[in-house]
């Protein structure tokens, strides 16, 4: 039993680490992702790699292509406007019902989860047009603790896949999101705000406006990063 658990251990770190530089944008969209090299980047076995992936084609974080192999999944701005509605009508719905549902713990959670986000830095020093990647997490645990008392699983990890596709798309169209005209931190302060006083018609449309105003910035842009290809790379 211990082996069996070593195992599922290995196997999930391998998973998070492969999803955290999928997102960090180690591989360009489209890029082939190549067993022999990642076996020896993240030094264990092509088996362990291969269950890794195959789990991250569930999440929609990697392609799989019959006789061909693993691939980052290519981008498009019409893709991104379905995944971007998609996620606003999950999302209203689960904040609806987190709002309904939540309880005083829930409330002391979300609080503490928004201050952490407000205390990260967002941009990096070196390259101003990414985010950093603690303030991704931390962003990323801001909205799903918003929706956690909604008491659905499945609605939850649908919105989390989302996030994460939504993500991937971020680190690709930074230039545009950096551009928007746009206090990203005061629209976080009033999503709080009206969750925090239960009103979930205001919470539910200030998030549809959260992330249509980032979709808005990314299409008036031009689809800056999108629709890019990279040739396969032997590895990281």
């Amino acid at each position: 039993m211990a082996k069996r658990t070593d195992s599922e251990t290995l196997s999930k770190h391998i998973r998070d680490a492969l999803r955290r530089d999928i997102l960090a944008g180690r591989w360009s969209p489209g890029e082939k992702l190549q067993l022999a090299a990642l076996s020896e980047y993240y030094q264990t076995s092509s088996t362990v790699i291969r269950e890794a992936l195959t789990r991250l084609v569930g999440d929609r974080l990697v392609q799989l292509k019959p006789n061909r192999g693993f691939f980052v999944p290519p981008i498009s701005l019409a893709e991104l406007e379905d995944i971007t509605e998609l996620r606003c009508v999950n999302e209203e719905f689960a904040i609806t019902l987190a709002i309904k549902r939540g309880d005083l713990h829930w409330e002391s959670e979300l609080i503490a989860a928004h201050h952490t986000l407000e205390r990260t830095p967002r941009r990096q020093t070196d390259d101003p047009d990414q985010h950093t990647q603690e303030w991704n997490d931390a962003h990323q645990a801001f909205h799903a603790k918003l929706l956690e008392a909604c008491g659905v699983p499945v609605l939850i990890d649908l919105t989390s896949t989302l996030s994460d596709i939504v993500q991937l798309y971020g680190r690709w169209a930074g230039m545009a999101t950096r551009d928007a005209q746009r206090d990203i931190e005061q629209e976080h302060r009033n999503i709080l705000d009206a969750a925090l006083k239960r009103d979930a018609p205001r919470a539910a449309r200030l998030l549809r406006e959260h992330y249509e105003t980032t979709m808005d910035a990314v299409r008036n842009a031009g689809e800056v990063g999108l629709e890019k290809t990279a040739e396969p790379a032997a590895g990281p």
